[in-house]
């Protein structure tokens, strides 16, 4: 076995971001993804957010050549409200270990694709859905987006400006958390089965995997009663430099606010880390002004040399040449055919014996229908 989870077949019926992503590491680590696409658009979008619903050639092989997403997958197109695309995906799942999608609740069923009809093929499924608020209770049917999700897991009340008012999350933490919690969970599933023989449902919600991200807060709160937000006003903080760039200071032991204190060259702060009300925005002047003298990049070389936890803000196009990030490969450069040399993210899993690896670029939709149907008999 050169991969993780080499063997393992796995239906993916997600669209969008969050499910794609998550396939995408399964197939990273050697799972054999297939990629069960509608033939045309729906709601004027492709099967994820990298793979445009329409396009020319040219720009198509371009995206497939920087579509992350997709990668080391294969796809075939199916209609599923159609008998004959439903008895092809019934053959094809008795061949698979794992069916995985993301539709609205009650959807897969009436698509007759549902957990029921599936284990029934086999019982050794492993099937995951992804929904917005999971598949029982009271907000199960009700629609939503990564917003949505964050506001209900409370990770928005917990965000604050200055005056108090909830800061809207810039980033997709609802939907890229679902992603992880559906890996975890597919992941266990097999496990299970190692020691069961049966497959198993996952039910995996936006809305749940958003509230882990709550623990340290919400732990408090379960003991205190009082909410604490995650926003700094205090010593840990985002500072202007020099330059017009910013750092960024994750000082909270005692020993590394010392170094970044002594760093910065005025000791005299050191008794104020935990300061509050007027010392504490005195304290916070200090080392605004402080910070002002040098360069982003010069305070960076301080710090490092002064062994304290302090950072550049890096901007995307630092982020991809950052060496650090190039050094882990989470930049990785592959050769697409037609396109030439393009970047896409790396795989942040490392394993020693059977790390992932990249295979081939997105596919086209429908590219491995004929393949795939010969496969089971057609």
């Amino acid at each position: 076995m050169n991969q993780a989870l080499e063997g393992n077949r796995i239906l993916d019926l997600t669209r969008l971001g969050p499910g794609p992503f998550a396939s995408m590491m399964l197939a990273d680590m050697g799972a054999e993804v297939i990629k069960i696409e509608e033939p045309q658009p729906r709601g004027g979008l492709a099967s994820d957010i990298l793979t445009p619903a329409q396009g020319t050639k040219e720009e198509l092989e371009r995206a497939q050549a920087y579509n992350c997403l997709s990668r080391n997958k294969k796809s075939i197109a199916l209609n599923l409200k159609q008998p004959e695309a439903r008895e092809i995906f019934y053959k094809l799942a008795g061949t698979a270990d794992v069916v995985f999608e993301g539709y609205r609740p009650g959807v897969s069923s009436r698509l007759g694709v549902g957990y029921d009809t599936i284990s029934g093929i086999n019982s050794r499924i492993v099937y995951c859905s992804i929904s917005g608020y999971g598949q029982d209770g009271p907000y199960r049917d009700l629609p939503g987006h990564d917003p949505n999700y964050t506001s209900i897991a409370g990770l928005m009340s917990l965000i604050r400006d200055q005056k108090g008012n909830p800061i809207p999350i810039s980033i997709p933490i609802a939907d890229m958390s679902v992603a992880l919690h559906a890996v975890i969970g597919i992941l266990c599933g097999l496990m299970a089965r190692v020691n069961t023989g049966r497959g198993q449902y996952v039910d995996i919600s936006f809305a749940d995997s958003a509230l882990d991200f709550t623990c340290f807060p919400l732990s408090m709160f379960l003991g205190s009663g009082l909410q604490q937000d995650i926003a700094p006003p205090t010593i840990l903080n985002v500072f202007e430099t020099k330059d017009g760039k910013f750092i960024t200071s994750g000082a909270i032991e005692t020993y590394f606010w010392e170094r970044f204190c002594h760093a910065i060259g005025r000791e005299d702060i050191i008794p104020y880390q935990f300061a509050e009300g007027e010392k504490l925005d005195e304290v916070v002047k200090i080392i605004k002004e402080a910070i002002l003298t040098k360069t982003r990049d010069e305070w960076f070389e301080i710090m490092r040399e002064a062994n304290t936890c302090v950072t550049p803000v890096l901007e995307l196009d630092e982020v991809i040449n950052d060496p650090q990030l190039l050094h882990r490969n989470m930049i990785m450069e592959v050769e697409h055919p037609s396109v030439g040399k393009a970047k896409q993210l790396g795989m942040s899993i490392k394993l020693s014996d059977t790390p992932p690896q990249f295979r081939n670029f997105a596919p086209a939709l429908g590219e491995h229908t004929s393949e795939i149907l010969k496969e089971i008999g057609y």
